[in-house]
């Protein structure tokens, strides 16, 4: 079975950005996008502090390291605003984008493209843009550091 393209994303917000990011821009690119919220412990714990290390370890060129902040529960604290400040209080740079709400205070609609089951959710794209891990909860660096080593030595063969 063939892999499947990725859905594009619906971000209503950037940042540690100038500009919008989206996946044409990055074909061509490994990508490792890390769901979260600022009220999950794992993901404050465990999930933020690895793609930190991850955007800091791998060249750019080469790998996008990208976090969704992704809100379906208590949605009235989790402002942009709040985000922001949970941004730089925790030292994130890589790039963090806000799921756009369904607008009923449901499944953000990234969330729900990408069928994830809640937070810390990883997803690694290859450079195709192709959907190559869906992984649910904190994934082990080792065992992350394996599949993503094996995406990046993929050159885009057909």
């Amino acid at each position: 079975m063939a892999a499947q393209l990725a859905p594009a994303w619906k971000i209503t917000r950037w940042f540690n950005r100038a500009a919008p990011l989206d996946l044409a821009h990055l074909k061509g690119k490994v990508i490792l996008l890390h769901a979260f919220q600022m009220l999950c412990p794992a993901c404050v714990q465990l999930a933020l502090p690895q793609a930190q290390r991850i955007f800091q370890q791998v060249d750019p060129a080469d790998v996008a390291v990208i976090g969704l902040h992704t809100v379906f529960e208590n949605h009235a604290v989790m402002t942009a605003e709040a985000l922001a400040v949970f941004i730089r209080e925790n030292r994130l740079t890589f790039p963090i984008g806000i799921d756009a709400p369904d607008g009923q205070d449901g499944i953000p609609l990234t969330m729900r493209a990408y069928q994830m089951r809640g937070t810390p959710s990883l997803i690694l794209l290859d450079r195709k843009g192709c959907l190559r891990l869906h992984h649910f909860g904190h994934i082990d660096d080792l065992a992350l550091g394996i599949v993503l080593g094996k995406l990046m030595q993929e050159r885009g063969h057909d």
